[in-house]
């Protein structure tokens, strides 16, 4: 399926060309082609074509992330949330990736809930009341204040 925008293409008014500045970790590419690709024996992925990929990722993240902008933009919002990454997907000629992307989205609301979630049970669990987690806080503070002015030992 063709998409609208193709490799060296101008949208409004800015080339979209890769970031040296910008990449993505190498062992995570690897291990997410690792995981994906069926093992086959004998066939591996050169470096040169996770580099390659890398650089594609990169270039597909800064398009979608632009076009998410200028959506959010044109609504007057100051922050990119998911349905304009949704419209900018399927602007972009990328429908069939919308319904992964939320459902990555909405995994990853539950994730930072259960963080949330664990932080305040923790708190909770302590058994000590907020004056005293302070006090200790304060102790805390106090004695690592007197060992860096004290200096080396």
């Amino acid at each position: 399926m063709p998409h609208k925008v193709q490799n060296n293409d101008i949208k409004f008014g800015r080339e979209i060309t890769g970031n040296d500045e910008l990449s993505l970790p190498k062992a995570t590419v690897q291990k997410i082609i690792t995981e994906i690709l069926q093992p086959s024996p004998g066939v591996t992925f050169a470096k040169d074509a996770r580099d390659l990929l890398i650089d594609c990722c990169v270039e597909f993240i800064t398009l979608i992330s632009s076009e998410a902008n200028e959506i959010a933009e044109k609504e007057a919002k100051k922050t990119i949330a998911t349905e304009h990454i949704d419209k900018a997907l399927r602007e972009l000629g990328f429908p069939e990736y919308v319904q992964g992307v939320l459902s990555a989205a909405g995994e990853h609301k539950e994730v930072l809930k259960g963080v949330r979630d664990k932080k305040t049970n923790k708190l909770e669990l302590s058994g000590l009341s907020e004056a005293e987690l302070l006090r200790q806080q304060e102790a805390l503070f106090k004695s690592a204040t007197e060992k860096y002015n004290q200096g080396p030992a």
